[in-house]
């Protein structure tokens, strides 16, 4: 059932190239990924370790295989994939070009983001996620709007250079290991792992630190990504901020803080710093934006910082809740893109001057918008709230057990602030794009289709449900984290 949930997207990508009807045949193999993927969800054991696991030799001279496998932190990434793929499909509508390339492009995002979490193998989970970016560069480069070359080009440089560091960190944590014990199985690695070094886990973990870190838009590596989600299509926001971003936060709980810990002991201090600057300095930054569309996109990166504080904790509880934080905020996320998308296709501009009063002729947006802006807030019934009490509490905890007043207990009285700016922004942004006077112009636009307003309640209804339950999203993460910490613990 694993490897269909990966195939999927791909088979549908190789239909729609054979001369399949494009979008039903996108529509139908998202769903199909969507409907297995909640299978797995209930079929799934809260217990430590891999289920449904998979595993095919490829090279076996050098240990590779093509293994797959989910414990609670990747099937909750993949079923946030299979979540947000359905919704980007749905609300990709008509391509004035190239609608097949459009499509195909979608797809593969969404199978090297599903492939990349699915993979217990460090060689395809790095190549999974090189499969899902080059058409994000193709999406922003042909179907973007506004400065869409300069975009396309500037996160191609930066997502590039992202990735080479984290080959070079992958290549020598492989190269760390004794020859004899060589393996590129990420269940292995975790136990030959503890023979490394500390200096050779600080070198290793940095190296995996401003990779991902760069894939994530952690300050000050962030620049390429409010413009690029300004320029993409909405469908290619949707995913590749809220799902495929994820993907360097679930590295570095994947791999750099079971598997190096004291590296992440080490480098936690500069962690807790950067991951500030995306907490008040981005935050300020998106409170000063015009237009609707470079808000998402600031807010998206500010929102980082969190998942990084909780990360930075190492603890059970701040981990849990990044991991909690990293799906609710994708379906946010993907929520507000989705919207915003709609609006400049019926108005031609995102300028908050420009707009204002739609929630008259657009009741139902209206609605959407305001309940994903009030989860992005983490406003208490929204899966954001009980993610983000998590990692504050898991924090200064943390902070709490190393001394007195640590760093960490800074860290977070000042992130409480950031809930401040979000609020600040977020409901700015809501109030003159839905609020107030509507101008003639727009009194005749229309509400969204029943047909688009099916994903946005399935986002809504997760973010919703994770919110009033989210004991229901705790219970399959925290074995995952138990073992991993535990095994850090005793290191």
């Amino acid at each position: 059932m694993l490897l269909l949930i990966i195939l999927s997207p791909i088979i549908g990508a190789l239909l729609i190239l054979a001369g399949a009807p494009t979008r039903k045949t996108a529509l139908y193999l998202s769903s199909i990924t969507l409907f297995l993927s909640f299978v797995a969800f209930l079929q799934f054991r809260n217990v430590s370790g891999f289920q449904f696991v998979s595993s095919w030799a490829v090279i076996p001279e050098w240990h590779l295989n093509f293994t797959i496998g989910l414990d609670g932190l990747s099937l909750v990434m993949v079923l946030l994939a299979a979540m947000v793929t359905v919704a980007a499909v749905w609300f990709a509508g008509e391509i004035e070009r190239n609608e097949r390339a459009f499509y195909i492009c979608l797809l593969l995002i969404s199978a090297g983001a599903i492939g990349a979490f699915a993979s217990l193998d460090l060689f395809f989970l790095y190549s999974f996620h090189e499969l899902a970016l080059i058409p994000t560069f193709l999406l922003i480069g042909i179907w973007g709007t506004g400065n869409r070359s300069a975009a396309a080009w500037k996160i191609t440089i930066y997502l590039a250079i992202g990735s080479f560091i984290l080959l070079v960190g992958l290549i020598a944590l492989y190269q760390s290991i004794p020859e004899a014990s060589r393996t590129f199985d990420i269940r292995d690695l975790r136990a030959l792992s503890a023979t490394l070094s500390p200096q050779t886990q600080q070198k290793i973990y940095l190296l995996l630190l401003v990779g991902f870190g760069i894939l994530v838009s952690l300050f000050p590596f962030h620049s390429w990504a409010p413009e690029a989600y300004a320029s993409a299509p909405p469908s290619a926001a949707m995913l590749h901020a809220g799902v495929l971003k994820k993907f360097g936060l679930y590295g570095l709980l994947r791999l750099g803080v079971p598997l190096l810990p004291a590296g992440a002991q080490y480098w936690n201090g500069l962690l807790t710093i950067l991951l500030l600057g995306n907490i008040i300095y981005i935050g300020l930054v998106t409170i000063a934006q015009n237009r609707l569309d470079w808000m998402l996109g600031y807010s998206s990166v500010m929102h980082m910082g969190y998942i990084f504080l909780g990360i930075a904790s190492t603890s059970l509880l701040g981990t849990t809740g990044a991991a909690a934080l990293m799906f609710a905020h994708g379906l946010a996320i993907a929520v507000l893109f989705a919207i915003s998308g709609e609006l400049r296709r019926r108005t031609g501009t995102l300028n908050l001057d420009d707009l204002g009063g739609l929630g008259k002729a657009m009741p139902f947006a209206g609605l959407a918008f305001g309940f994903a802006a009030f989860a992005a807030i983490g406003l208490p019934g929204f899966a954001n709230f009980a993610a983000e009490i998590m990692v504050f509490f898991g924090s200064f905890q943390k902070g709490w057990e190393m001394s007195r007043f640590h760093l960490f207990q800074v860290a977070t009285t000042l992130a409480l602030w950031g809930v401040v700016i979000s609020t600040v922004y977020m409901l700015r942004a809501y109030r003159r794009t839905f609020m107030g006077t509507m101008p003639d112009r727009w009194k005749a636009l229309p509400d969204l289709k029943q047909s688009l307003r099916v994903p946005l309640t399935i986002l809504i209804g997760g973010l919703l449900y994770f919110g009033f339950f989210p004991q229901s999203l705790v219970r399959v993460l925290s074995p995952a984290f138990r073992t991993s910490l535990s095994v850090t613990a005793s290191r």
